[in-house]
């Protein structure tokens, strides 16, 4: 059994996601507070699988929270649910001790395969913030999210649309005025967003999905 502990200000999140796992046998919510000092007291008392924190909270934040879980007991699994998703909040996260990080956006059921890869000792990230820590936890056991929601950038969208039109990455970034490198990369990234297997599937994709200027 994956016992959690929630916290969030918004209760009703919570309650929404109480609801969602109350008749599954392998999840339970055994608590749920709505700020950090709050967390760490709860979690000090009923010492979870798991817990579940924002990172914007009353009193104490979800980063100082997880700092502290961590720090008393290195065992219990963090998961971040949020809703930034700026590469300096996800390192902070990271950095306090957190092994998942999950936009509000994606889902409950993408929030239940998250739960699932982190109480397994997986790293696990949201599929629309994971291909800018890539490179960081190659080594490392990762889980990405699917989803059938999956968000390009513009910016993607733009280069998707020159590969729809037959352009190189060189002639892509003599094009945008970037590096062909930055392109290279950008390719990587959609072949993982959109969960295909090579650039020729890439190419297809935006073929078939009329991605033209």
């Amino acid at each position: 059994m994956i016992t959690i502990i929630m916290a969030e200000d918004h209760q009703m999140l919570i309650d929404g996601v109480k609801y969602f796992f109350e008749y599954d046998e392998n999840i339970t919510i055994i608590g749920a507070v709505n700020n950090g000092e709050e967390l760490v007291k709860l979690v000090s008392l009923k010492q979870p699988k798991m817990v579940i924190t924002d990172i914007r909270m009353p009193k104490m934040d979800g980063i100082e929270a997880t700092k502290i879980i961590k720090k008393k007991f290195p065992h219990i699994h963090v998961l971040a649910m949020t809703m930034f998703d700026q590469p300096e909040a996800i390192k902070q996260m990271l950095d306090a001790g957190a092994t998942g990080y999950l936009l509000k956006n994606s889902g409950i059921k993408m929030l239940s395969k998250a739960i699932i890869a982190v109480s397994n000792g997986e790293t696990f990230f949201d599929p629309n913030v994971a291909f800018n820590f890539m490179n960081n936890y190659i080594d490392k056991n990762v889980t990405i999210g699917s989803s059938d929601k999956i968000i390009l950038s513009n910016r993607e969208k733009e280069i998707l649309g020159l590969i729809a039109n037959g352009k190189t990455s060189k002639e892509i970034a003599e094009t945008l005025f970037l590096a062909k490198t930055t392109i290279d990369t950008h390719r990587k990234n959609m072949i993982r967003k959109l969960d295909l297997s090579s650039g020729n599937e890439l190419i297809k994709y935006a073929i078939d999905k009329k991605y033209r200027f």
